[in-house]
């Protein structure tokens, strides 16, 4: 298929993009600005060049790579034609991108990619009669249930997510295209509920800040909380694998090892080769830094802390990824795996 794919410079765009490619998709890309393609030589063999392309404004050069099945676009996502643009040709959309940012301090600042964007996909597809979108959003928009009773995609989303701008926002923009998928019952659209993605290509780091931080220290104080753990290429599998499989208007949780945050960083400093003393850091200081966050974004300070995010430290999220599973073949790669290979690509870039 000829596959347009939005957010391919992030850690699951990344490995979405990588996973196109050797099942012999053909890829259209909309990045910001070529500078985002930093990451992605391994495209051509490492060969780099300059060429003019899609999108690009006149006299501007942009980085390429040399791959004849993947064509860069560069522009806005929040631009309906260069969307539109992007899209021609295209029999399925990819949409990888998310405003994941905890710091910024508004609702508003979170809609217009995660859930106004979903919009403009749905007006794109009926101009040009594309019919198959898979949509990422995150598991929490779904209840995360206890230890003996992992929830799965029926669950109803629960606090403290519920009060998460990012987990809202997400919501919102998951319903516009589950209705969508009502709407129109030719339309295949799927929308995935990835958990804790760790893996190769983490530019930033996203997720790999949480393997930092940890990595190699004598001592390391851990919130009480956990997460579903899943190695992002075995997400990325299963969303190139939704494009032709699973059941249209379904959530399907791409979810792996449900671990307390102590439990993961034994695993890493095992997997790792270090030893590592863990400490329980309380829920009450926790809690005390959220109020110190919540008064300085009062001051229009941009932090991370505030009671919101810190109570979602002290949850432990548990999922069933039977659903994923049995409808897009989700691997079940260890998590030591996906931290070997997080670090195996991180030494190296």
């Amino acid at each position: 298929m000829k596959v347009l794919l939005l957010g391919g410079n992030g850690l699951l765009g990344h490995n979405v993009l990588k996973q196109l490619l050797q099942q012999g998709h053909e890829v259209h890309a909309l990045l910001r600005s070529s500078l985002d393609l930093g990451a992605m030589q391994w495209l051509g063999m490492g060969e780099m060049k300059s060429l003019k392309k899609e999108g690009v404004k006149d006299g501007e050069k942009t980085r390429s790579i040399a791959n004849s099945r993947f064509t860069l676009f560069s522009g806005s996502l929040l631009d309906d034609d260069m969307l539109l643009r992007a899209a021609q040709g295209c029999e399925a959309i990819i949409n990888c991108a998310g405003v994941t940012d905890m710091s910024l301090l508004h609702y508003d600042d979170y809609l217009p990619v995660n859930r106004d964007l979903c919009h403009r996909l749905v007006n794109v597809m009926e101009r040009i009669d594309i019919a198959c979108l898979v949509h990422t959003s995150t598991a929490n928009t779904i209840g995360y249930g206890l230890p003996l009773q992992p929830a799965n995609e029926q669950a109803p989303m629960q606090p403290p997510f519920s009060q998460s701008y990012y987990a809202q926002s997400k919501r919102e923009g998951e319903e516009i295209l589950l209705n969508a998928a009502r709407l129109h019952a030719n339309w295949h659209i799927i929308v995935v509920n990835p958990g804790f993605m760790i893996g190769p290509f983490d530019t930033k780091p996203s997720s790999g800040a949480l393997l930092l931080a940890g990595y190699r220290k004598p001592i390391m104080i851990t919130p009480c909380g956990g997460k579903s753990f899943v190695h992002v290429a075995d997400a990325a599998t299963a969303i190139v694998n939704a494009l032709t499989m699973g059941r249209s208007g379904r959530r399907y949780l791409l979810t792996g090892q449900n671990l307390s945050l102590k439990q993961f960083y034994k695993i890493q400093s095992r997997t790792c080769g270090y030893r590592q003393l863990l400490l329980p850091l309380p829920n009450q200081l926790l809690t005390v830094a959220g109020w110190c966050g919540d008064l300085l974004r009062r001051c229009g300070v941009r932090t991370q802390l505030s009671t919101r995010n810190v109570r979602q430290l002290m949850v432990k999220e548990y999922y069933d990824n039977t659903q994923a599973q049995h409808d897009l073949q989700l691997p079940q790669t260890t998590i030591t795996q996906a931290i070997t290979d997080f670090f195996g690509w991180y030494k190296t870039h």
